[in-house]
């Protein structure tokens, strides 16, 4: 009696051209959302270096503002609206408010919102 042998198979190749089409799907949603984040990561670290810069915190309200309007220039950052970044300070404490969204076209009629909130505080020397 001959042993019957089961034919190994690979991949077929619909099940590569789906795993192919799920993955485009995943990298092209990514692609379009990296550079909202990367604003965001580079606002965030605008803000967390000003919160900490001791010499900054020195500095009136309206030049604090200013230095952040250069940096975020510099940095070639610009924020979506001019009522995302609150600067407030009270009784000694100057405290930051980062609050915006980004809507992000993905396909044809499909949108993606990116919301950043994030509060920073620090202590006025």
């Amino acid at each position: 009696m001959k042993p019957t042998r089961k034919q190994q198979t690979g991949a077929s190749f619909f099940s590569i051209l789906i795993v192919l089409l799920v993955a485009g799907f995943f990298f092209s949603v990514a692609f379009k959302l990296y550079p909202a984040y990367l604003e965001y990561n580079t606002i965030d670290s605008v803000l967390t270096q000003v919160s900490t810069d001791r010499d900054e915190l020195t500095k009136s309200m309206s030049s604090l503002k200013l230095d952040i309007g250069k940096k975020f220039r510099i940095n070639q950052v610009k924020l979506p609206h001019k009522d995302s970044l609150i600067i407030t300070k009270k009784e000694g404490v100057i405290r930051f408010v980062l609050d915006y969204e980004i809507r992000v076209p993905m396909f044809y009629n499909v949108d993606a919102m990116v919301k950043f909130e994030k509060q920073y505080e620090a202590i006025a020397p």
